[in-house]
């Protein structure tokens, strides 16, 4: 594996290895074809409608356990309609003090088989910040444990592996 990587939002080249991977699209947006996606739904980097069903973007993050800081995972919520007019109340705004919301992780994650669907909980950030989203205490699998109680540099490995190998297929 290389020790450096190229953004994929600057687009510059960065030593070190990766510590997140973000999503353009919730899965089932991201799975209309490139031409009729724009007609299909409306989204932004943030938001995303696809007919009946609701989106916001939002921080999933795993900590490292032999490193500073987190694993951040930047992924879609699929979220009620009430939820994402919250979130559009909150959007210029600080909604740090908002209860915790609900809502259904729309990404599969590579390194985490079933993670598309997970019931996660959601809490606004300041303004400049996206939400995070995190696991129910009541999931007990892999991803969920990885965010209660972090993860290691070899299973660390394991992610960017996984990673490579959907970048390599071109989802993201």
């Amino acid at each position: 594996m290389q020790n450096h990587f190229v953004c994929s939002i600057c687009g510059h080249t960065h030593e070190g290895l990766p510590t997140d991977w973000a999503y353009t699209l919730p899965d089932i947006v991201w799975a209309i074809p490139a031409e009729a996606r724009a007609e299909a739904a409306h989204f932004t980097d943030d938001l995303c409608d696809y007919g009946e069903r609701f989106f916001i973007r939002g921080l999933l993050l795993v900590p490292f356990l032999e490193a500073h800081g987190p694993f951040g995972w930047g992924v879609w919520a699929e979220v009620d309609l009430s939820v994402f007019m919250r979130y559009l109340d909150f959007y210029d705004a600080d909604g740090t003090n908002e209860p915790l919301l609900e809502g259904t992780l729309a990404n599969e994650l590579p390194a985490y088989a079933s993670s598309a669907g997970l019931p996660l909980k959601i809490q606004f950030q300041t303004q400049t910040q996206r939400p995070t989203f995190t696991l129910r205490q009541e999931d007990f699998g892999r991803l969920a444990s990885e965010q209660r109680g972090g993860m290691d540099s070899a299973r660390y490995h394991e992610v960017l592996e996984a990673i490579e190998a959907e970048r390599n297929k071109g989802r993201s």
